[in-house]
């Protein structure tokens, strides 16, 4: 298992349930990102789907009518 170093996101403030964040290098670098309150869940993405999510979100493209 590849040991990561995880950082709480600055949004999360001191509540306890925060965003963690990790990136991993390699070849092509990964994002990995988990829930405090479920740690084994982690959801890994590359930088560039993360930044295309990410302006979606942005953008209101994924918003529910």
């Amino acid at each position: 298992m590849l040991a990561l170093d995880w950082q709480k996101s600055s949004y999360s403030d001191r509540a306890a349930n925060c965003v963690n964040v990790a990136i991993s290098s390699g070849r092509t670098p990964r994002i990995h990102l988990r829930e405090s309150d479920a740690p084994e869940a982690i959801v890994t993405t590359t930088p560039a789907h993360l930044a295309s999510l990410l302006q979606k979100i942005k953008a209101g493209e994924l918003d529910q009518p």
